[in-house]
């Protein structure tokens, strides 16, 4: 079976990059024997003020650092998305869409459904024109639209569809009032993944806040967050979005570096490894070429002792990963090498003398090294 996902996949925002990612390898995970791809359904507005016209709506950029990481997001968010969702040719049209031959379409999440919004409503995501056996929709929102004023497209796209959920009760509302009929309310698919959220980031540098937000944050609201910080002595760091005001815009939330995040934080928390011992990033000389560990544990001596490898949940461990971090090996001769996609987690410890290694039941403990 094809199973293809209409929904804001390309918008400059840290959290459409993770709920289109969330509910790809979540349909992934359901249906293992089934084709599943994000369609690459681009409307040119909407494209051009996402990737290139926001951030003229930022002002308070007033320094270099501040504008690089403006300029710096697109291609971030962009190379994230090569990388990690497979998606459809490009298409502009509902025919475009059928001509490529899916079973299943699923709508959502995202306020794909928010026929307000001039710069992303489209017919087709009410299924306009959508000739597929399976037409359904995940958690989508129609954000602050109302009955009042839908548009007739709307109307009899909602009726086409064979199966309806929603993220909230105003989708709700108007779903039943177009229907007849209450559709479920779901989950976002960003909190099917059970993600921990107590992580230890690598930007503290000492007490802070740390601060997310959309562009329409009421200004007094803003203000008092930051007065009280400076009144406390607390940093304010960004989490996907930059501003003049914050300490430090923190790293770019990639699938790699959430692994990183979740593992180095099990790893003290549950493993009693020393934050002090252990680095990320480490630069390692490998035939004349740089190459980076992503996290490397430290004797008290200062030697290698261990390296972790990461990979975004959606990459299998497979013998060419181990290659990999065997190669960063032939420098630092560590006693430990791990793989983990956070799902999984590989442990082996190497016997030298023997030429050899052993896969290990479990993360050791650190006192156990």
């Amino acid at each position: 079976m094809k199973i293809g996902i209409i929904t804001h996949h390309a918008v400059v925002n840290f959290g459409a990059y993770w709920q289109a990612c969330s509910l790809l390898k979540t349909v992934q995970a359901l249906y293992p024997d089934s084709e599943v791809y994000i369609i690459n359904f681009i409307q040119p507005k909407h494209l051009f003020i996402n990737n290139v016209g926001w951030f003229l709506f930022y002002k308070n950029r007033n320094n270099v650092r501040h504008w690089n990481n403006v300029f710096r997001l697109p291609f971030t968010l962009y190379a994230e998305r090569k990388k990690h969702m497979p998606l459809t040719k490009m298409c502009f049209t509902a025919e475009q869409i059928n001509k490529l031959g899916l079973d299943t379409i699923i709508v959502g999440s995202d306020e794909v459904w928010n026929y307000n919004d001039s710069k992303s409503v489209s017919p087709v995501k009410f299924g306009e024109g959508l000739t597929c056996k399976n037409l359904i929709s995940y958690a989508p929102s129609a954000g602050n639209s109302s009955i009042e004023n839908l548009p007739d497209f709307a109307k009899k796209g909602i009726k086409r569809y064979n199966s309806i959920s929603v993220r909230d009760y105003t989708t709700e509302n108007l779903v039943f009032q177009v229907t007849g009929k209450h559709p479920q309310i779901v989950l976002d698919p960003t909190l099917l993944a059970n993600w921990e959220v107590n992580v230890d980031s690598p930007v503290k540098k000492k007490d802070y806040i740390l601060f997310y937000y959309c562009e329409h944050l009421p200004v007094h609201i803003k203000t008092q967050i930051f007065d009280y910080a400076h009144k406390n002595g607390l940093a304010v760091y960004g989490a996907g979005d930059s501003d003049k005001d914050y300490d430090e815009c923190t790293v770019n939330l990639t699938p790699e570096e959430w692994v990183r995040q979740h593992f180095v934080h099990f790893l003290m928390t549950h493993k009693g490894y020393p934050q002090a011992l252990m680095a990320n990033e480490v630069q390692v000389q490998l035939n004349g070429t740089k190459k980076r560990c992503d996290t490397v544990l430290y004797r008290r001596d200062l030697t290698a002792r261990m390296i972790v490898e990461y990979k975004a949940p959606e990459v299998e461990i497979t013998q060419k990963v181990f290659d990999q971090i065997t190669r960063y090996n032939m420098v630092l001769k560590v006693d430990y090498l791990i793989v983990s996609n956070v799902i999984r987690h590989y442990c082996c410890r190497m016997d030298y003398e023997q030429n050899s290694y052993t896969f290990l039941q479990d993360i050791p403990d650190y006192a156990s090294l």
